[in-house]
């Protein structure tokens, strides 16, 4: 309630023309309504409808990065809306999952996406320059099956803006394959390794380096491997205490939570250089 309102309110109660309960329910009245559309705007601070969706902006500044669209059963007219209003907000696109019919109809609608048939990713960056997060992550493939799974985590990568190198079919049948990487093993700050039948591979390549491993089991293998379950379980229980599991063929929540250390690791300078700041002006 503005002050001319309260004014006008107070003069009528003062003529006797309104009573002292009445003035009261119309300010209080007011106030409530003043209150629920400052909740409403609150609501609706960082979020964007778009038809089916509804896009949450202020995911980059909570969380680091945007919200990722997973694309399995959305239609290509949502997805494409979803990346556009990103877009005009000025935050990079990445939709997982996504068909090749479907790719090309957000393609044609959108300059600037790129898809990537083995991973059924579709990224677009706001620009293709240089990383923007310091460190380094190998991506691993155990054999050319598990390859998908690898590309799904590389675009990820990309989308986030991280620097990576792959090794591919370096499985645990051919040791000694694995046994001639080992110096790009050591020079990684992460590794995200991509593995399906029995699983084996992480904790082999664990046993190699100090750093985070990122175990990815795949839907790979014959009947007992249970659509990926087998590598998981495995994976769970290996022997190497810097193995960590994601979920099965999840190369995207691989790259992202090695996205996520490298973008801590970067704050951490930043965050000492401010207390020590701080502490001077103290």
């Amino acid at each position: 309630m503005d002050f001319a309102e309260l004014n006008r309110l107070l003069e009528l109660v003062s003529q006797g023309e309104l009573s002292v309960e009445s003035a009261g329910e119309k300010i209080t009245a007011a106030r409530q309504a003043e209150q629920s559309l400052q909740e409403s705007s609150v609501q609706s601070e960082g979020v964007v409808d778009v038809p089916g969706v509804t896009l949450d902006l202020d995911r980059q500044q909570r969380c680091g990065f945007p919200e990722v669209i997973y694309g399995e059963n959305k239609t290509a007219a949502t997805i494409a809306a979803t990346m556009q209003a990103q877009h005009d907000n000025g935050q990079p696109s990445l939709a997982t999952r996504i068909s090749a019919e479907k790719a090309a109809v957000i393609t044609a609608q959108l300059d600037g996406v790129v898809y990537n048939d083995v991973a059924r990713v579709l990224r677009w960056n706001l620009t293709e320059g240089g990383p923007s997060i310091p460190g380094r992550v190998l991506v691993i493939s155990a054999g050319t099956s598990d390859l998908s799974v690898a590309q799904e985590a590389v675009e990820t990568l990309r989308w986030m803006g991280i620097t990576y190198e792959c090794i591919e079919d370096v499985g645990v049948a051919g040791p000694h394959r694995l046994a001639a990487q080992v110096d790009r093993l050591r020079a990684a700050d992460v590794l995200i390794v991509a593995a399906g039948l029995e699983g084996a591979l992480p904790s082999v390549v664990g046993g190699y380096v100090d750093c985070p491993v990122i175990a990815v089991p795949t839907s790979v293998g014959y009947g007992t491997a249970f659509g990926g379950v087998t590598a998981l379980l495995g994976m769970l229980n290996s022997c190497a205490s810097n193995v960590l599991v994601a979920n099965v063929d999840a190369g995207f929540k691989a790259a992202y939570n090695a996205g996520v250390m490298l973008r801590r690791l970067k704050q951490l300078p930043e965050q000492k250089t401010q207390v020590e700041s701080q502490e001077l002006q103290a």
